[in-house]
């Protein structure tokens, strides 16, 4: 017979206390808690460990030949497929085994403008600076140096990926079909020419034609020339799309398109092996085909993504019980549209 724990004023919660892998008891006793190593794809510690979260990215031979076809062709990679599918890892598993640097990354929302992409100007910082240094001009301590228009300006992901450089960079560009329906089409220009002109430098003299600006990259500037910024290398764009709106055919024509498709249950045990088990040293994904099963019936009925099933494995692995009521329902919950 099992010892139960003793009912008092807090109940179930008290129950419990025994479970090592419950940091929250829910019973409002103050106490110092040790935190449990993290997933490797939650780790933000170092670089080291941001690198390490973007190695495992499995992805199949006919959907690598596209990949490829986009590099070849200096053309932008539009991805489509269903939340987790990888869509947005790509762009850092391509920067990684290309030795391509660290992603730029543009995020798109439905006030999203190119030139929020390409550059920013900062007019009534320099505005205040200049009202500033008028009114000080008699106070000997004061800056009496002018830090130039450079300063005010700053380069966006996608300026910045339009650089000259010996290499391209990789831009991730995420979820474009959020964005105004006219942004598609803003961007056909700058990817057909590989260039862009920032007008605040172009009008200035001769004299100062060449400016020094920051760029996306922290604490790196670079030159730009009466205002026009032109890559040597065309980037390696990756066009994110969840699918929630079509995208103009002028804009089609210039992408080549990847629909990433639902992994199946070889290659997410191949998945998770990946992330869990990098060096093969705890089992690869035995122990788990209840997980799988569930996984894969839900799965059936609506969306789930890949990483949930990482998260529950992973919570299976540190001990939690996953057949606790609700507690798999919370871990393996269906997205978006409920059939």
């Amino acid at each position: 017979m099992t010892a139960q724990a003793p009912q008092g004023h807090h109940g179930a919660a008290d129950s419990r206390q025994d479970s090592d892998w419950r940091l929250f008891k829910g019973n409002g006793r103050a106490r110092q808690v040790s935190f449990p190593e993290a997933p490797p794809w939650r780790r933000f510690g170092d670089k080291e460990a941001r690198s390490r979260r973007t190695r495992p990215y499995l992805i199949g031979p006919q959907e690598a030949d596209v990949v490829n076809a986009a590099l070849l062709l200096r053309r932008p990679l539009l991805v489509t497929g269903h939340p987790g599918t990888g869509k947005s890892s790509l762009a850092h598993a391509l920067a990684h085994e290309l030795s391509l640097g660290h992603v730029l990354h543009w995020p798109v929302n439905s006030r999203t403008t190119l030139q929020d992409a390409l550059y920013r100007y900062d007019a009534i910082g320099r505005l205040r600076e200049t009202n500033r240094r008028r009114n000080a001009r008699d106070d000997e301590n004061a800056p009496q140096e002018d830090p130039g228009i450079g300063s005010y300006v700053r380069l966006g992901p996608l300026g910045t990926a339009l650089v000259p450089s010996a290499s391209p960079r990789v831009l991730l560009v995420d979820e474009l079909d959020k964005g105004d329906v006219d942004l598609p089409n803003d961007l056909l220009n700058v990817f057909e020419e590989g260039e862009f002109e920032i007008p605040e430098l172009a009008r200035l003299t001769e004299e100062q034609s060449a400016v020094s600006v920051m760029t996306a990259d922290s604490d790196v500037w670079t030159d730009v020339v009466r205002g026009r910024i032109r890559c040597t290398e065309f980037p390696v764009v990756i066009i994110t799309s969840n699918g929630e709106r079509d995208f103009p055919p002028a804009f089609l024509r210039r992408c080549v398109r990847l629909d990433l498709p639902e992994p199946d249950e070889e290659r997410l045990r191949a998945i998770i092996s990946a992330h869990l088990d990098p060096d093969g040293e705890e089992g690869g994904t035995d122990g788990f085909d209840d997980l799988m099963r569930a996984f894969l019936a839900r799965r059936a009925r609506g969306e789930l993504a890949t990483d949930q099933l990482l998260n529950a494995v992973f919570l299976r692995r540190g001990g939690v019980e996953l057949d606790a009521e609700g507690l798999l329902d919370a871990v393996l919950h269906r997205l978006g549209r409920t059939l």
